[in-house]
């Protein structure tokens, strides 16, 4: 059996080298996409707050999403939750914008669930967010435009 060589990082994991475009959706080798966030990169959380919030801002949740993921995989044990929940809600705006009603929704609750109730430090605005990603969740039915569905993370959205 002839299998295909899969791309490998330097350590020797596999991953997949193919451009992506601005919602992380693969292209084909060779194309032009939209350049990735380095992984593993630890951010202050205003730093991480800053970096999701302009990413959002330019309609790319799905870069905004790993910037959360490093924050939850390096920060506290005691913040990993908030993270984790603010990088499904990034995924749920993402799969929105791909015109995946059914999968954002469920992301986009299941983060709102997530950090419903937890801590707010940094002056996130969780009550804000959480009200936000169900409203979105509710009223989904094809696909959005991710810069002007952006949540505000930080104080009120307005």
């Amino acid at each position: 059996m002839d299998k295909a060589r899969r791309d490998r990082d330097a350590e020797g994991r596999a991953r997949n080298a193919r451009p992506r475009d601005g919602l992380g959706r693969p292209l084909p080798h060779g194309a032009p996409g939209v350049e990735r966030q380095p992984e593993g990169v630890v951010r202050t959380p205003g730093q991480t707050l800053v970096e999701a919030q302009r990413l959002l801002d330019a309609g790319m949740p799905f870069h905004a999403h790993e910037v959360f993921e490093d924050a939850w995989k390096s920060g506290p044990e005691e913040e990993r939750e908030l993270w984790r929940g603010l990088a499904q809600l990034a995924v749920g705006l993402t799969h929105a914008a791909r015109g995946n009603t059914t999968g954002g929704a469920r992301l986009l609750l299941r983060g709102a669930d997530r950090i419903a109730g937890g801590p707010a430090p940094y002056a996130i605005d969780v009550p804000g967010l959480s009200r936000w990603a169900r409203e979105l969740a509710g009223r989904l039915s094809g696909p959005v435009d991710p810069a002007a569905e952006a949540p505000r993370l930080v104080g009120r959205r307005g």
